[in-house]
Parts: C-alpha cells; sequence; structure tokens
C-alpha cells in the first residue's frame, strides 16, 4: 500500500492463477456465484444490468466488515473488456469514491496473471482490512475454479 500526492492510498495485488482469463472473467461476473466461493461476501444484488458487456453495471455487494457487522458498497462496472478486464468505481455517499482496476493478462494455455489496483482516501486500518479481502477473494475465485472443475468447463484451454 501506498499514498499518492493527493493522500490517496494505493493498493496494488498480481497474482498468476493456473486458469484462462476468460474463466476467471466469467466467474468474477457471475454475481449469483460469489458467496460460493468468497468468505467475505454476503450477497450482490444487480441494481441495472448495464450493457451486453455489462458496461454501466451497478451492483451492491454486501460483505463482512471488521468484528462483524455487514457493509455494503455500490458499485458502477465500466470500460469492461470482455474475458481482459474492468474497471469498478465505488460510489460513496460523500464523493469519496474509490476507482480499482481488474486487469487478466494471458500467460499461456490456461494461466493468467491477475492485475488488481484500487485507489481509495480512507482510514489506513480499515483499508488494510480490505486489502486483505480483495487478495482473498481473487485466491478464493482461483480455489473455486480448482474444485470445480465442471464450472464453465467450455472456456478451459484444451491444450493446457
Amino acid at each position: 500500500m501506498r499514498h499518492d500526492a493527493r493522500m490517496l492510498m494505493t493498493h496494488e495485488f498480481d497474482i498468476e492463477l493456473p486458469h484462462s482469463a476468460a474463466r476467471l472473467f466469467a466467474l468474477l461476473h457471475d454475481y449469483d456465484h460469489w458467496t460460493d466461493w468468497s468468505a467475505m461476501v454476503h450477497r450482490v444484488d444487480v441494481l441495472w444490468p448495464g450493457d451486453e458487456h455489462q458496461n454501466g453495471r451497478l451492483r451492491r455487494v454486501f460483505f463482512e466488515m471488521p468484528d462483524g457487522p455487514t457493509g455494503s458498497s455500490l458499485e458502477l462496472i465500466k470500460d469492461v473488456v470482455p474475458g481482459r478486464g474492468h474497471t469498478y468505481v465505488m460510489i460513496s455517499r460523500d464523493g469519496n469514491d474509490h476507482l480499482g482496476h481488474v486487469r487478466l493478462d494471458p500467460l499461456g494455455p490456461n494461466r493468467t496473471l491477475l492485475h488488481f489496483d484500487e485507489q481509495a482516501d480512507m482510514d489506513a486500518d480499515v483499508y488494510a482490512f480490505i486489502n486483505k479481502n480483495n487478495e482473498d477473494h481473487m485466491r478464493a475465485a482461483s480455489q473455486y475454479l480448482d474444485d470445480h472443475p465442471e464450472y464453465r468447463p467450455d472456456l478451459i484451454d484444451p491444450e493446457g
């Protein structure tokens, strides 16, 4: 985590995963399954579907906060590149929006570098909690795909 000149904290996370970018993308955009694999997520409501690629999608994510309460975030999905990533804006009541990106870079058959970054202006301890959970969220998505080969087998590269 680092601070930029405007006092925003930035978190960047990269991890190589043993799945195709298309399959990871499908799971990350399949909100009906998030509670199957992400321990911190209680539910996701799609408030506006956006276009055929989910550009303009508005989602509300309900998640676990430190010490047990449930928090929620209103998130706008934009700049979607199908099978490769998206930008999200976590919309706050006070205009202190967070900006994040998920990018999936294919490295070979069923090998993908997942890059996640987010900028926020918030309490450093709360942000550290969120960062850990975001990283765990991405790892859990990969573990779910490991444990569920039946999930979108059409997106498994046969050469892998």
